[in-house]
Order: C-alpha cells, then sequence, then structure tokens
C-alpha cells in the first residue's frame, strides 16, 4: 500500500534537513538544493522560506567565525571577542571600500594587502611560503599546519593577525597599541575596543537586533526630511529624519551598541550618539533630557530608553521651544577617517514594520530583528 502523499514529504523533508545540517558543519551556507521543497512544504509557517535560509545562513555563520575565534584564542592567547572586534572592524572598511578591498569568499572578513603579508621587500608578493614571509618580515604565517601561509585561507590570516596582536601583550591598553601599530588610526583604535566591548559583555556574534526608535504606541508622524535645506547657523542640509512627538515620548536605542557622546549641542540640543557593530553612528537630538542611567560608555540594546522626545537645541545650553517638539534621528557611516550621513528613512520604516510583525505574532516586546 503506497504511502499518503503528506506522510511521503513528511520524509522526504526530514531527510534533507538532516542533510543540511551535516552540510552546515563544513559549509557556513545552507545547502540550496532543498530551498525549493522547504518553501512548498512550509505553507502557513511563519517563516517564508526565503527567511528561514537567511536566518539559517546567518547563524551557521556566527556559528563557523566563533569556533575560528576560539580556537585562535587557545593558539594564541588572544582573547576571541578582540580577534572578532578586528574582523568586524575590517568588514566595515569593505562595505565602505568594497573595490580597494576585494577578496576571496571566506568567512574572514580580514584583508591584507599581497606586500603587507609576504613582506614590502619580497619580490614574491603572492608569496606563500612562511619561511621566506618571515626572512622579509612579512605578516602572513601558518595557522592550519599545512606547510603554507596563505592570505585566504581563514586560520592562516586569523592567527597570523592575532600573533601579531599578541606581541603587544594582552591588557586593555597594550591591545590598544597593537591596533594602532597595526592602522595608525586612532579612529580605528576606539572602533576596534568599542567593538570588543560589546562581544564580550553578550558572549556572542548574534548583535544584529534593530528596535524602531519610539514606542510603536505612542502618537507620532514622520517622513523623508533627509537633504532638505536648514538655515540656523548657516544653510546646510538636514542630516536625518524628523519624528514629531509630544514633550516626554521616550526615545530608544534601535541598536546595540556603544554610547559615544552625550551632551549639548548647539544644533542638535540634548543629543546623544550611539556606535554599532556595522560601524553607523546614531544620532538622537533635541531631546527634553536623558536616562540617568545611560552615560558615555555604556552598552546599550535595542529598544533601551536613552532620553526623551523635546524641542532643545538652537541656541546655547539650555534653549528650548524653538520649533515644535520632536526626535531628530540621523546615521553616519565611518570610511575609516570620517563619518558620512545617509538618509534613515527606509531603516526607520523597515525597523517599523519588522517590530509591528514581531508585537503582532507575539515574539517579542519592544524590539525589533
Amino acid at each position: 500500500m503506497p504511502y499518503p502523499t503528506q506522510a511521503v514529504r513528511a520524509v522526504r523533508l526530514l531527510s534533507l534537513l538532516l542533510c543540511a545540517a551535516t552540510l552546515t558543519t563544513v559549509c557556513p551556507l545552507p545547502a540550496h538544493a532543498f530551498a525549493e521543497h522547504t518553501r512548498s512544504s512550509s505553507a502557513g509557517n511563519n517563516l517564508t522560506a526565503t527567511n528561514w535560509e537567511a536566518s539559517h545562513a546567518s547563524s551557521s555563520i556566527y556559528t563557523s567565525r566563533l569556533a575560528l575565534y576560539h580556537s585562535i584564542e587557545a593558539l594564541t592567547g588572544v582573547p576571541w571577542y578582540r580577534l572578532a572586534a578586528i574582523d568586524q572592524y575590517e568588514r566595515t572598511l569593505t562595505v565602505a571600500h568594497p573595490k580597494d578591498r576585494k577578496h576571496a569568499e571566506r568567512i574572514i572578513g580580514i584583508f591584507v594587502t599581497g606586500p603587507v603579508w609576504s613582506g614590502l621587500l619580497n619580490p614574491d608578493s603572492e608569496d606563500q611560503n612562511p619561511h621566506s614571509i618571515e626572512l622579509f618580515s612579512g605578516l602572513g604565517q601558518d595557522g592550519s599546519g599545512d606547510g603554507i601561509a596563505d592570505r585566504n585561507n581563514d586560520k592562516d590570516l586569523l592567527f597570523s593577525i592575532a600573533s601579531y596582536l599578541g606581541k603587544y601583550g594582552n591588557s586593555e591598553d597594550e591591545f590598544g597599541i597593537a591596533v594602532w601599530e597595526y592602522y595608525h588610526n586612532s579612529r580605528a583604535v576606539q572602533r576596534v575596543q568599542q567593538f570588543a566591548k560589546l562581544y564580550q559583555t553578550y558572549g556572542k556574534l548574534d548583535l544584529v537586533r534593530q528596535a524602531f526608535p519610539l514606542p510603536l504606541d505612542s502618537i507620532y508622524s514622520y517622513r523623508s526630511t533627509w537633504g532638505s535645506r536648514r538655515s540656523w547657523g548657516g544653510y546646510r542640509i538636514h542630516e536625518g529624519t524628523d519624528l514629531f512627538a509630544g514633550y516626554g515620548v521616550p526615545v530608544r536605542s534601535t541598536c546595540y551598541g556603544v554610547v559615544e557622546i552625550k551632551g549639548w549641542n548647539p544644533f542638535g540640543g540634548w543629543r546623544i550618539g550611539i556606535r554599532d557593530l556595522n560601524n553607523r553612528y546614531h544620532y538622537y537630538a533635541h531631546l527634553s533630557g536623558f536616562d540617568k542611567n545611560v552615560h558615555n560608555g555604556d552598552i546599550v540594546t535595542p529598544g533601551q530608553t536613552v532620553g526623551w522626545v523635546g524641542s532643545s537645541g538652537y541656541g546655547k545650553p539650555g534653549t528650548q521651544g524653538k520649533f515644535p517638539p520632536h526626535l531628530h534621528y540621523g546615521i553616519y557611516r565611518d570610511n575609516g577617517w570620517t563619518d558620512w550621513s545617509f538618509d534613515p528613512y527606509p531603516l526607520l520604516r523597515q525597523w517599523e514594520q519588522n517590530e509591528r510583525k514581531a508585537l503582532k505574532s507575539g515574539k517579542t516586546k519592544g524590539a525589533s530583528s
């Protein structure tokens, strides 16, 4: 007697999922072979196949990266969260400079040029011999034990960076000196230390959840206002989105991040700036006040209250009421040497919609993924 159609599908799906679990131990991405079957078999599920694939891929990549960080920590003594911070900072540089930092597909985002890897005076900029690389004082080392120092091999690459950092010691100050000597850029030192603090605090890599900056049950309105003209203090463009709401409506962190600045700005009034792991600076301005538990250098989470809507700014400290109460929200990306603004409106709409869906399904309270 043949099996019922539903039973056949269930058996096939179970087999495919077991194959996928095996594949992910050696591949950070889900197998595409069963994507269509999963899509057709998951009708009625809250997650679409596309969302499931993206979620599964991200989780697998984080697992692979964390395992690699821990293995290199065991070899070199450099804490995993510092390695993760360097790796993530490098990844943000590649986003800002994709043409200059092209490299082969791998799970580690660190980029090293051929001359730096093999040694500046090495006639072979693609040298993979650990002995000749050492002779020319190159960065490259063999971390995988195969006798080759390959700058596109994840383990070789991370082991080489860890060995470089380890030469300076393991204290916080010594780590800062090592990062400075590698980048010769004080901004890089600050960013890497901020990222390391976040990873150390939470003990995981998956810190990508986002939240809308105002409570969804409050009364507010906003539209795209980035790029419009402003005249107070000289003509300039509006580098953000204005979210109009009443005095005292809570203003929430949109991300996991580190408070970079807090205080008065003649333009923004009482404002706070938060740096996230994507090296984006989140700017909240015109506040009526700050949460007393939030200080410079503190870590904040998505949905955490950092202040309240107000109308401060456009004058000396304490100036209020020169415009209707609202939150000015801006995002700036760091390209390694300076910050540049971009329109936050699309992200705000996305975070708002995701949070509404999450609240409706009962998955979270006050934050979106």
